[in-house]
């Protein structure tokens, strides 16, 4: 899979790093503006099993 993105970038391997940094930081933006703050109240974070007594 990543050959293949990799194939499909343009320009020189400069250039391909790049826009794989700038894409790699556009994928981890999206998770934590919008998927992560979606799934947050699906998830289990706050069934604890201490009780305090």
């Amino acid at each position: 899979m990543y050959g293949w993105i990799w194939r499909r970038l343009p320009g020189n391997v400069w250039i391909r790093a790049l826009i794989s940094v700038v894409l790699v930081l556009a994928v981890v933006y999206v998770l934590f503006q919008y998927v992560f703050p979606w799934a947050e109240p699906l998830l289990p974070f706050n069934d604890v099993t201490v009780d305090d007594q």
